[in-house]
Parts: C-alpha cells; sequence; structure tokens
C-alpha cells in the first residue's frame, strides 16, 4: 500500500516543500526500510528511529519490504525532521491509520526512541513556506510551537509524542490548535542589558559618533591605543540599537532557528544580533558556505551589529570577503553541490590600534618603526576602509577623567533619539520595502532624498579635492550627514550636518594618507 505526505526541506535559508511518499511491499524483507531522494545522513537514519518510536507506541512495524522516497529527488534533504511524516506514512501504508485528515497539512517532527516529537531547526521557515504553498495547517513539535504560531493565518498544531497524532487523526481526541501572542512581540529595551552607556567615562565624542551610526545603520570604525575603551562602547551599542520591526524580526528569526540558536519554546528574537567573532574565524565561518551550505557569521549577524575586535588581526582574505556582503546586503555561496544567496543587512563596527604595539606614540618613542606601523595598517585595504561610513578616532582618557568622571547620559536615553530618527527613516522609506535605515540607500536614493544647497555644494567639493574621496566616500558623507540631520529633527540636510559627516572621514587619510 502507498501513502502520501507533505513535509519539507531547509535549503539556505528557505524551505521547500517535500512529498513523503511510504510503500509497503507485499514481500518479506530483513533489509528494513531504503529511503531514496538524496537523504543525508540524519535522514538515513531515521528509519531505525521510526521502528523504534513505532513500536514503543504500541503499534507493529512491518516485516514487509519499505520504499520511503523524498520527492522532488533532485533535491537534497538534511535533517531528522522527516521522522514524524515517515513514521505517519508507515502507520498508514501498513493500514494501521487512515490519513485523510493530513491533507493540505505539512508535517514535521523528530522521533525519539519511545515516540516522543523532539523539537527541530527552521521551523518558522517551514511554516512560511507553508503558508505560501497554500496549506491548511502545520503539525509541529511542541517545543516549536511559538515559534511557528509567528506566522498568520494558517493552524498551528502542537504534537508532544506519535500517539497524539495517530489519536488525533484517527478522531479518538481532538487537537486544538496552537495560539500564542508570539507575533505581537515585545521588543527589546536597553533595560534588559547588564551594560550600559553610563558606564563609560568621558568619551562623549566617540559617543556622539556611535549614536549617529547607530541611528541611521552605518558602518564604523574606532581607532585607539590600548585601554581607551573601544571595545567597551562597542559591547554597549546593542543598549542603543532600535526595536526590531516585526519584518525584521521574522528575518532575523528564520536564520536563528535554521543554525540552532533560536531556544526551544522561543518565538521570534527579541533582541538585534550582536556578533563578535575571534579573529582566527576562516573565511566560510565568516560569510558561510561550508559543506551544507549554511550562513556564517555576516548573516547570523543580519539585522543587527556585527562586531570585529583587533580589525588587522584578522586574515586579510577573511576581511576582503567582507566587501561584497557589505555593498550588496547579501553574500551569495558558490559550491560544487549548488549555490545559495543569504542575507547579510548588518551594521559592521570595527576596533584597532594605530599600531602594532596598541599605542600611538610609539613611532616617536622609537618602540617601533614607521615601516612595521605601515605594514600593521596596510592590512585593511583602502576598498574595505571606503565602505565604512564613520572612521573615528577613540582618544586615551585623561587621569581626572578617570578618578572624578561626570555623570554619563545613559542608554536608554540615547536610545530614545536613537528610535525617533529611525522613525523619521521609517516613514520616509515607507513606499521602499528594501530600505529601513538611511545606510541602506542607493545612489539614486541619495539624490533624491538628499537635495544639497550651494554651500552644501561647495563644502562637499572643498572636501572631496583635499582629502581625495571616492565616488563611494562621497555617498556615504551624505548618508551619514542625512542621519544627522534626523537626530536633530529637521528635514534637509544643512552645511553644518555635512560638515560634521566630514569630520568621520578624515581620519584614514591621515593615518594611511
Amino acid at each position: 500500500m502507498l501513502a502520501k505526505l507533505l513535509s519539507a526541506t531547509i535549503v539556505g535559508v528557505q524551505a521547500f516543500p517535500v512529498e513523503v511518499e511510504v510503500y509497503v511491499g507485499k514481500t518479506f524483507s530483513d533489509q528494513g526500510a531504503v529511503v531514496v531522494g538524496l537523504p543525508d545522513a540524519a535522514v538515513r537514519e531515521s528509519r531505525d528511529r521510526v521502528k523504534a518510536a513505532v513500536e514503543n507506541s504500541g503499534f507493529k512495524h512491518p516485516d514487509e519490504r519499505i520504499t520511503i522516497s523524498l520527492a522532488p529527488a533532485d533535491l537534497k534533504k538534511e535533517g531528522p525532521l522527516f521522522d514524524l511524516p515517515i513514521a505517519l506514512g508507515l502507520l498508514q501504508a501498513s493500514s494501521q491509520l487512515s490519513l485523510d485528515k493530513a491533507a493540505h497539512t505539512m508535517i514535521i517532527g523528530e522521533l525519539a526512541l519511545d515516540g516522543r516529537i523532539r523539537p527541530v531547526h527552521g521551523v518558522l521557515a517551514v511554516t512560511l513556506a507553508a503558508k505560501e504553498n497554500g496549506k491548511r495547517a502545520v503539525i509541529v513539535p511542541a517545543g516549536n510551537a511559538d515559534e511557528a504560531a509567528v506566522v498568520q493565518g494558517i493552524t498551528i498544531y502542537a504534537v508532544r509524542n506519535l500517539r497524539e497524532v495517530t489519536d488525533y487523526l484517527e478522531g479518538k481526541s481532538a487537537l486544538a490548535p496552537y495560539h500564542t501572542n508570539g507575533a505581537n512581540h515585545s521588543t527589546g529595551n536597553s533595560e534588559k542589558y547588564d551594560l550600559d552607556f553610563s558606564d563609560v567615562k568621558g568619551q562623549e565624542g566617540a559617543k556622539r559618533a556611535i549614536e549617529i551610526a547607530a541611528a541611521g545603520a552605518h558602518n564604523l570604525l574606532m581607532i585607539g591605543s590600548a585601554g581607551s575603551g573601544k571595545s567597551m562602547l562597542a559591547k554597549r551599542i546593542p543598549t542603543i540599537m532600535p526595536p526590531l520591526t516585526l519584518d525584521e524580526a521574522i528575518e532575523t528569526t528564520k536564520i536563528h532557528s535554521i543554525v540552532g540558536l533560536l531556544a526551544p519554546g522561543s518565538s521570534l528574537v527579541q533582541e538585534r544580533p550582536f556578533r563578535n567573532p575571534h579573529h582566527t574565524v576562516s573565511d566560510i565561518g565568516l560569510v558561510g558556505g561550508s559543506m551544507k551550505l549554511t550562513p556564517g557569521e555576516v548573516s547570523l549577524a543580519h539585522n543587527g551589529v556585527l562586531f570585529l575586535d583587533e580589525l588587522p588581526e584578522f586574515r586579510r582574505s577573511t576581511l576582503e570577503s567582507l566587501r561584497q556582503p557589505i555593498e550588496d546586503c547579501k553574500v551569495t555561496i558558490t559550491r560544487a553541490s549548488g549555490s545559495i544567496t543569504f542575507p547579510s543587512r548588518f551594521m559592521l563596527v570595527a576596533a584597532m590600534n594605530p599600531s602594532p604595539t596598541g599605542n600611538k606614540n610609539d613611532v616617536k618613542q622609537g618602540r617601533v618603526s614607521a615601516a612595521d606601523t605601515q605594514k600593521y595598517l596596510n592590512r585593511i585595504s583602502g576598498p574595505l576602509l571606503d565602505r565604512i561610513d564613520i572612521h573615528l578616532e577613540v582618544a586615551p582618557l585623561k587621569h581626572k577623567e578617570l578618578i572624578h568622571p561626570t555623570p554619563a547620559e545613559n542608554s536608554a536615553a540615547i536610545r530614545e533619539r536613537v528610535i525617533r530618527a529611525r522613525n523619521i527613516q521609517l516613514e520616509r522609506f515607507k513606499n521602499t520595502r528594501s530600505i529601513w535605515a538611511n545606510a541602506q540607500m542607493t545612489t539614486k536614493d541619495v539624490r533624491h532624498y538628499i537635495p544639497l544647497d550651494e554651500e552644501s555644494k561647495n563644502l562637499l567639493t572643498m572636501a572631496l579635492t583635499e582629502l581625495n574621496l571616492s565616488a563611494r566616500a562621497y555617498d556615504r558623507i551624505l548618508k551619514v550627514s542625512r542621519t544627522i540631520a534626523d537626530l536633530s529633527g529637521q528635514e534637509s540636510v544643512s552645511s553644518e550636518h555635512i560638515s560634521e559627516a566630514i569630520s568621520y572621514r578624515t581620519l584614514d587619510r591621515q593615518m594611511w594618507g
């Protein structure tokens, strides 16, 4: 007898429908079940998990030849999420269960040997795929129910064990649709963090630049001597970031769910990601890839912050691999097994010392040669520097500021200003779905949204000439000036805003020449 059910597989950060066909033949076989359709090891091992779960749930595992087909056959299937549909198909194909109620329903779940249903990765992506393909319901593990229920307009059934599913399908017991308020998720706030900008003594100029960067999602490079507070400042940036919109939260949750970073029982990612990879990270670890074409750090930081501390210590090839994700807000990985595109819209925050010894004045004091310092700085290429909007020098604290600090503004106050500025941008770009912040504007958008008066044009002309700035740097200056104007609540960009934005592009010319 033949049984057919609908499930899904994950490719990259998307889910695709998979038809699970189970056929129980009439001849005896001591080979168990055969799985076809490009299954990986975890899928092939489902035969043993399903056999034990079926028998421990009070059913009989057939002795006949079993063929399990996962279609389309040319799409690679990975993970244990096919356990539950395979078990249900096996029971119907052996005339122990009717699956009439499972029509138009997508089913996923990993089976324990005793019949319990364990949570799986990528449930949000699967639920979205089910809705997009016109399915009426999704049966998911109870541990993933909150995540699945984020998607509106589709019925979610949360199940804990195989017997609970079979009783529902046979009509022996009712299974109520699962409901949650996960779609109306509570966005993050700075009060949840142990860190706060009020802990930072002095550094008012640095705080101002960081506020601008957070308000417009601009990339930021901090250069300063060891111990000047660069890492301390960077780690507090999440406390002033605006809350995730619902669309951003769903995008971010999809990625984190697929790679297993979403805790069981969670619905949506509540806070913007803050990723801080070590400088020994590989190219694949940073941008993604591997044999399974999994997302890298740039995608795990999607809609959040990617912090690279000790920037020159990263491998040159690793840093150069950032250029496409920064520019295109996505990264395309091509391997022999296929090609996949991951989203990577993140705010890059980088920190570095001005010399290999860590201090700016070490060249003058003879602790390091000028040639070694220049070699150290040249680990960062010009094209990468050009893609960073704000270059900031973080000066060491004076003794007076350290011993007798003045009261500092807390993160909540800064965050309020950032949210106001970001709301202005959301209103400005409301008819352009792909743009949610000033940093995401294209060259065409810059010309449209940032008209310049004659004084501003003259100021920019002088800066371009004296600093020898590129066309990319010109656009980024205008984007930063637009954010500065938004923070001050002004509709038009003035020469004052442009002057401040230009000041954040002079440091690289001073140090790199």
